[in-house]
């Protein structure tokens, strides 16, 4: 167990537009076209950094999403929507998603600096792979790479990227000859506040958790369990001191898919209104699509099959995230419901994502118990909506964790770099 503990959690907002639930959507609170409104963004930002919080993330894809488990169908390319945020806020941090299999490393390493100068030091790169055939499509391609190609691709890049950031501030030329790249020349942006973006890696593979421990200054984890939690994060912060790195060099944020209210019996019916407001197949089409494999082919009374829980996992053909995966089946291993619990349960544990329905003062009690016991060095909440789940976290659960020490009462620093350096110092790993 990890001990003496000080300073204060993470708290990042993951948003998806609109909220991770596909019926986020149907609220007085909202338009159609709220997400295309510049009006919208603001008040995200406005609203993060009125609880100081650390750190708003927007994803990205490079096809629409399935309304049958996606609630956020329309993208915006993130480092356009953030720069708008960016105008209206001083020091939340803003994080971008950016996948390396369809970008151009030179393009993005320009783009990802450039929002860092103009937001003043606030930007980090979160790192992910694409998998989705409609994306390959998109770009012209009949398939996507296979799992190994992608990660090697992904490693490639990352450094190639750093090496361009860094040639913004020596001001040498690059000469990289890969398998994937070639690029000879230097950035002509100049270095940021905070010297060049965060970076963040999303990868649940063990492929993935290398390439954070290698380079990665944040971790955008799935874990469903306290026990996985703790064994992600002390096999992560080990890979950092393997590659000559401090532990505290790189931090760990789960997700945590979130429904709050005044009581717990008022979360629980919010959630189960925001589930059957969406698609009747949403859990079993989101289920699906995590452990690839058709769930609405299993009896929904009998328990999942020892040979799907325990059968190997072909990596070739899976293109679905391997730590959603392992996450998803070592909560059904421990609990061992049928189908239609699990379906049942999901509403309010999460499927990938650890799920939370209850109080903000419920919320606190797990937030400080996951940091307490060295699992976690803060958390990426996804409110079920987003622009009324956003103010209770704001004004509800920030002031929480301060009155339990938890979280700081205003911003001590500029940049995005400088709050994670004055957040939480690494335990020591026993």
């Amino acid at each position: 167990m990890a001990t003496g503990r000080d300073g204060h959690v993470i708290l990042g907002i993951n948003v998806l537009t609109l909220g991770y639930l596909p019926a986020a959507w149907q609220t007085d609170l909202l338009t159609p076209l709220s997400p295309l409104e510049p009006a919208y963004w603001r008040r995200i930002g406005e609203l993060a950094e009125r609880g100081t919080l650390d750190a708003i993330f927007l994803a990205d894809g490079s096809q629409l999403g399935d309304p049958t488990y996606d609630g956020n169908a329309p993208r915006l390319d993130p480092t356009i929507a953030w720069s708008w945020v960016a105008r209206s806020t001083r020091r939340v941090g803003l994080i971008a998603t950016a996948s390396t299999t369809f970008n151009d490393p030179y393009e993005l390493a320009e783009r990802l600096l450039s929002f860092d100068v103009v937001s003043g030091g606030r930007a980090a790169w979160n790192v992910v792979t694409s998998r989705d055939q409609g994306s390959a499509n998109n770009f012209g391609l009949t398939d996507v790479l296979g799992r190994e190609e992608r990660y090697d691709r992904a490693s490639e890049f990352v450094d190639l990227v750093i090496e361009l950031w860094n040639s913004a501030a020596s001001g040498r030329d690059v000469t990289h000859h890969g398998r994937f790249f070639d690029v000879e020349g230097r950035l002509t942006v100049p270095p940021s506040k905070q010297g060049r973006p965060v970076l963040f890696q999303a990868g649940g593979s063990p492929q993935g958790r290398a390439l954070a421990g290698r380079v990665g200054e944040g971790v955008f984890a799935a874990e469903l369990t306290l026990e996985s939690a703790l064994e992600h994060y002390r096999e992560v912060k080990q890979n950092a001191i393997d590659f000559g790195r401090s532990p505290d060099d790189v931090k760990i944020l789960p997700g945590l898919l979130l429904t709050l209210g005044s009581t717990e019996e008022e979360a629980r019916r919010r959630s189960d209104e925001l589930h059957d407001l969406g698609p009747a197949s949403y859990s079993t089409q989101w289920l699906s699509q995590a452990i690839g494999f058709d769930v609405s082919t299993l009896p929904l009374d009998e328990r999942f099959p020892d040979e799907l829980l325990d059968g190997p996992l072909d990596t070739t053909t899976f293109r679905g995230s391997i730590g959603f995966r392992q996450s998803i089946f070592e909560r059904i291993r421990q609990t061992r419901p049928t189908v239609r619990e699990y379906l049942r349960e999901t509403r309010y544990t999460g499927s990938g994502h650890g799920g939370f329905v209850g109080t903000p003062e419920q919320l606190v009690d797990r937030i400080e118990h996951w940091f307490r016991a060295g699992a976690i060095d803060g958390f990426n909440l996804q409110p079920d909506r987003l622009i009324d789940g956003l103010e209770v976290i704001a004004d509800e659960v920030v002031p929480l964790l301060r009155r339990r020490g938890l979280f700081r009462h205003e911003y001590e620093t500029e940049t995005l770099r400088g709050h994670f350096a004055a957040s939480s110092a690494t335990p020591v790993l026993r």
